[in-house]
């Protein structure tokens, strides 16, 4: 019998594989196990989701679809997502991941402020730009589900956020302009990643990462103190 998914508590549908294993010490082996199944088989939902959407478009993909790929029952699915839009929100919580490795690889010095945002910025398009029927899969369904775009703007502020960390230390080395409000910088960068995905969905060609590698160089000769390209 399948589930409702309205039955199922709010907290259970939205939180991340994270924050699964973060909300409580695990106290035993077996406890332990249930925590990273779990964290997995949401990773496989959504993975499965992306691929079959990448391939058929959203309207073609049914929950049916997703569990068999996925190969869990459809009263599972419903124990992880309120609905097929919902798995899509998945996607926030991995670049918010991908934001914070980036300001983690900076802080240890690995990267110049102009590498890091460089390759942030193709890290960022690299699952929307899986295809240009997932882009815009994904874009329309943040656009018209009100639970998942609130899934994602919380997830972009704090994306916004610490970006905006990386441009002010970027200041403070001296090469990102001064005047600049690093907030206002933040989302521009998020500005010129999106809107180029989007722009590249609709025509397809060139490649995104031509298209995003473009974006970026223009973005960095406005925020830059010496305009220069990274060769």
């Amino acid at each position: 019998m399948v589930k409702n998914p309205k039955k199922i508590p709010r907290k259970a549908a939205v939180k991340s594989a994270a924050a699964i294993s973060a909300a409580r010490p695990v106290d035993t082996p077996a406890a332990g196990r249930r925590v990273r199944r779990a964290a997995e088989t949401r990773l496989r939902l959504f993975r499965c989701a992306l691929a079959l959407i990448a391939e058929h478009g959203m309207l073609n993909v049914t929950v049916e679809d997703i569990t068999e790929a996925a190969d869990v029952g459809k009263g599972t699915f419903f124990n992880y997502f309120e609905s097929k839009d919902h798995v899509l929100g998945v996607m926030s919580e991995i670049q918010i991941g991908k934001i914070r490795e980036a300001a983690s690889r900076f802080a240890h010095g690995k990267l110049t402020i102009q590498a890091t945002l460089r390759q942030l910025a193709q890290q960022l398009s690299e699952e929307p730009g899986r295809s240009p029927a997932l882009a815009r899969a994904l874009i329309s369904t943040f656009l018209g589900s009100v639970s998942v775009r609130e899934i994602v703007k919380r997830t972009m502020q704090e994306g916004r956020k610490t970006i905006g960390e990386l441009i002010f230390a970027g200041q403070e080395r001296g090469e990102i302009k001064a005047n600049l409000r690093k907030e206002k910088a933040a989302m521009q960068f998020l500005q010129a990643v999106l809107g180029t995905v989007l722009i590249w969905s609709l025509h397809e060609s060139p490649t995104l990462n031509t298209c995003i590698e473009d974006s970026f160089q223009h973005y960095w000769r406005s925020i830059s103190v010496s305009g220069e390209q990274e060769p």
